[in-house]
């Protein structure tokens, strides 16, 4: 670019329009400055220069806040307005760089130099046919797309063949922004002229096409919602004539209902909010549905409504024993509640666990519970459940949202002191969804859940007032977090005259009832109940047993109809009429004392069971061999067992060089039931002791405990489940660990009764008990 000489001219800034040259154009002055500007090139030369200002808010602007290229321009003519306002019709001549400015005399004069693109290499014919097909193309598509330019001005911009002069006239007659009009102006150059021309062009048709699309689908909607208007107006007015009005009755029914609703200020305030929110979407039916199902469920919730509690301490000891025999600790710890509640006024709900094998009344017992309190018992099942939302309720942005199981629980409750059942706790699941256990931790904590937040009802719900019970079969798959939050009561396996009196008590005279026999027409003896619970069942509650009693009752029912009888008595010799063939044989101590086999005792979720542990020396090259479908901790026993006789070899006799010759194969039957855990340590020493040195083993004793490399013997749980086992299989002496001492001084003597336990610390105790001695009887 090429500067001519410098020139002084009055100068009006101009605010919001730019002036292209050979643009006629008028503008509105009335800053004074600007006005004597005007005045001054009228009474000279009618030129004058006109800049744009960069902020139109600026009232007195510098140097800096005006663009550095504005246009000389003649004022053709000038109108004088009301309140000293001019009117001035300009015409732009030339591009000028302004170079300064200064007031002199109440006006703007600015030094100005005229641009000139000299310097710019020229274009050849075949370069400006192609700018200015294309330039022509892009004008085009503008004017059939925008429909702002008129078709005689389209023919005539058409009809130009000289690029410079296409280029002036399409950017004077574009309606574009004084920002985008000042950038043509700065492109001095016609090539830059062209480029800038043209992406303005491009962009504009972009932005109509755009704003076509948007105008089309706003047309449509409102057409749209406009037809679904009228019809639900007149649907309203039809309903109005009908007498129909049922959306304004539900508003008026949730007003009065949250008035007499028993809750914080905090909820009704939210209630009337939604219920204003109800009334305002009555048009929309998909809103509507989701705010009215709100509602309703937090106008069913029992915020402050309490139920009232059973205060009589005999009566509720009544109930308890009435309904279950046994679990005695169970019933103690609701009685002491109950007796703190009654001297306190208050009392904290205790959070109870209730661990055990299946059908040892876990479930059963918490509805007596409620029943002995007089409290509504709620069940939640969590078998299974994996969905944090199940517990803290979906949001209600989505589609289907309903609260979580424990506000759903107390709106069917409907009252804020429920006993609530959270039944198979150890069976949830965990995943991308969330982890069930966690979301359970507030709900069972005391201090927190006061202030339970359910995401979908939104407003904190008291939780204290609840009597959590929670049922589960096996402790060690509940998280350590979630247990610590809970009072844990085991409730342990049924013994054979605890089976007899709950069968007498409550299950036979309930399938009686069930089957619909009268009272009088069944009888089942004693006996004959003692072969259902040996020969028919292998359990450690007694659900089974039920089932096995609601057969016989069925058959009898049967009987009774074809055979015409009043009356039918269950004995030992008919018994296979109602049941069929013994389903299970009983486990009886061996005959005689054998080498390498020894009694052990494991606990299973049925109840316990003894297996025998096998052991076979073969000549070899120092296998170990394990088989029976053993899980990684009780091949762990076995090689701990091995390296504890290794090392100990001379003390029992055994050649140092007979691990290196001798292969050692360890087998405990019935190979498709998977056995695990520490607790047959001392049994599979005991057994590789005798097959190693060729002693018999003991065939009346039965042992338990864990083993160390230093032969120490460990304690080991589910005890009584396992000396209940050993009575059954006819076994007079029991090995137990020493430190579980505690646990058999607790059992009831029916459970020890005609058992010799004998404690021991480490395996030097346990073998010479169970090896037998030369020259004694085996069964000493």
């Amino acid at each position: 670019m090429r500067e001519t000489t410098i020139q002084v001219l009055p100068t009006v800034a101009l605010r919001g329009v730019t002036i292209l040259p050979n643009m006629v154009m008028h503008f509105d002055i009335n800053r004074e400055k600007s006005v004597q500007a005007v005045e001054e090139a009228m009474l000279k030369d009618e030129r004058i220069f006109l800049v744009t200002q960069k902020n139109t808010a600026v009232q007195d602007p510098t140097l800096d806040d005006l663009y550095e290229i504005g246009n000389i321009a003649l004022v053709k003519q000038v109108l004088r307005l009301p309140k000293g306002m001019l009117r001035v019709l300009a015409e732009g001549t030339e591009r000028a760089e302004l170079l300064d400015f200064e007031t002199t005399e109440g006006l703007l004069r600015s030094k100005v130099a005229v641009c000139d693109d000299g310097d710019e290499a020229p274009m050849d014919e075949v370069e400006q046919m192609a700018f200015m097909d294309n330039l022509k193309d892009l004008f085009s598509a503008y004017a059939q797309e925008g429909k702002r330019i008129s078709k005689d001005l389209q023919i005539q911009i058409m009809d130009i063949d000289e690029l410079e002069k296409l280029v002036d006239q399409i950017a004077i007659n574009m309606p574009v922004s004084y920002v985008q009009r000042q950038r043509l102006l700065e492109a001095v150059s016609l090539r830059d002229r062209y480029f800038v021309l043209s992406g303005l062009l491009a962009n504009e048709v972009e932005a109509i096409k755009i704003r076509t699309e948007l105008q089309m689908h706003i047309k449509e909607r409102i057409d749209e919602n406009q037809k679904e208007y009228i019809l639900r107006e007149q649907l309203k007015e039809i309903r109005e004539e009908l007498g129909d009005d049922d959306v304004q009755s539900d508003i008026r029914k949730f007003r009065e209902e949250t008035e007499k609703l028993q809750a914080p200020d905090e909820v009704k305030e939210k209630l009337f909010a939604e219920i204003r929110r109800f009334e305002n979407v009555v048009g929309n039916p998909s809103e509507s549905g989701v705010i009215r199902g709100y509602i309703e469920t937090l106008l069913g919730l029992p915020w402050d409504k309490m139920g009232r509690d059973n205060r009589d301490l005999k009566k509720a000891r009544k109930v308890l024993e009435a309904d279950h025999y046994g679990l005695e600790k169970v019933k103690e710890r609701i009685l002491e509640y109950l007796a703190v509640r009654l001297i306190t006024k208050k009392g904290e709900a205790p959070i109870l666990c209730l661990v055990g094998p299946p059908g040892t009344g876990k479930t059963s017992i918490s509805k007596s519970i409620a029943r002995a309190l007089g409290r509504t018992h709620i069940r939640v099942s969590l078998g299974g459940v994996r969905d944090e939302a199940e517990i803290r309720g979906h949001r209600r942005t989505y589609i289907g949202a309903m609260p979580g199981r424990i506000a759903a629980g107390l709106h069917k409750a409907g009252v804020k002191n429920p006993l609530m059942l959270l039944d198979e706790i150890d069976k949830t699941g965990s995943d991308h969804r969330g982890d069930i256990a966690s979301a359970l931790l507030e709900v069972l904590d005391p201090e927190e859940n006061d202030k339970f937040s359910d995401h979908y009802v939104e407003l904190p719900i008291d939780l204290s007032e609840v009597l959590f019970v929670a049922t589960a079969n096996d402790v060690n798959a509940i998280p350590r977090p979630l247990l610590d939050r809970m009072e844990l009561i085991e409730i342990s396996s049924y013994t054979d005259n605890e089976k007899m009196h709950i069968a007498k008590e409550h299950l036979v005279p309930k399938q009686i009832r069930t089957n619909g026999l009268k009272k009088g027409q069944l009888e089942i003896t004693d006996e004959a109940l003692a072969i259902v619970m040996d020969g028919y069942t292998r359990e450690a509650g007694v659900r089974n047993l039920e089932r096995q009693i609601g057969q016989i009752c069925r058959k009898t029912a049967l009987k009774c109809q074809e055979e015409k009888k009043k009356s039918i008595v269950v004995t030992p010799e008919n018994l296979e009429d109602f049941l069929g063939r013994r389903k299970f044989t009983e486990e009886t101590a061996n005959e005689k004392p054998e080498i390498g086999i020894v009694r052990g005792l494991a606990w299973t979720s049925v109840g316990g069971v003894t297996l025998e542990t096998e052991v076979n020396i073969m000549p070899g090259k120092g296998a170990f061999v394990l088989t029976g479908q053993l899980g990684d901790v009780m091949k762990e026993s076995a090689q701990t067992a091995v390296s504890y006789i290794r090392s100990s070899a001379e003390k029992w006799k055994i050649e140092p060089e007979f691990f290196d010759k001798h292969d050692i194969h360890i087998h405990i039957p019935e190979g498709a039931v998977p056995k695990d855990g520490p607790s047959a340590g001392i049994t599979m020493a005991s057994a590789m002791v005798s097959a190693i040195t060729g002693i018999p083993a003991r065939c009346d004793v039965a042992m338990t405990g864990e083993i160390t490399l230093r032969g120490r013997v460990l304690p080991i749980g589910g005890l009584k489940e396992k000396l209940l086992a050993a009575r059954k299989a006819k076994i007079r002496t029991v090995l137990v660990p020493e430190k579980n001492r505690p646990d058999v001084e607790e059992m009831d003597k029916e459970i020890t009764e005609g058992l010799e336990i004998v404690f021991v610390r480490t395996m030097e105790d346990v073998l010479p008990r169970i090896l037998v001695s030369e020259g004694k009887d085996a069964n000493e």
